[in-house]
């Protein structure tokens, strides 16, 4: 009866892990905006990947690649850590 449990806790676990991943992959919002904001990016991947995270949570992203974060103040305040190294988390 065991083998039965951890099979199915298994397959449970496989499950909810392909659902996460996929309610997790963003708008058509957030991919056409990053696509637009992240065009000029020298690494683009890391550029969408932020851009990503932070329009998900800010659902905005300013216009432009570059600058005018003043029209989405959640985007502009977002940062990495705290102390020297804080750095903007959103490009």
């Amino acid at each position: 009866m065991k083998p039965l449990h951890a099979i199915v806790a298994l397959l449970l676990i496989l499950f909810t892990s392909s659902y996460l991943q996929a309610t997790m992959a963003g708008s058509a919002f957030c991919g056409s905006k990053c696509k637009v904001r992240c065009s000029k990016a020298s690494v683009k991947d890391r550029c969408l990947k932020y851009c990503g995270l932070c329009c998900e949570q800010c659902r905005c992203v300013p216009s432009g690649t570059y600058g005018h974060k003043d029209e989405c103040p959640c985007y502009r305040d977002k940062y990495t850590g705290s102390g020297k190294r804080r750095r903007p988390k959103c490009p």
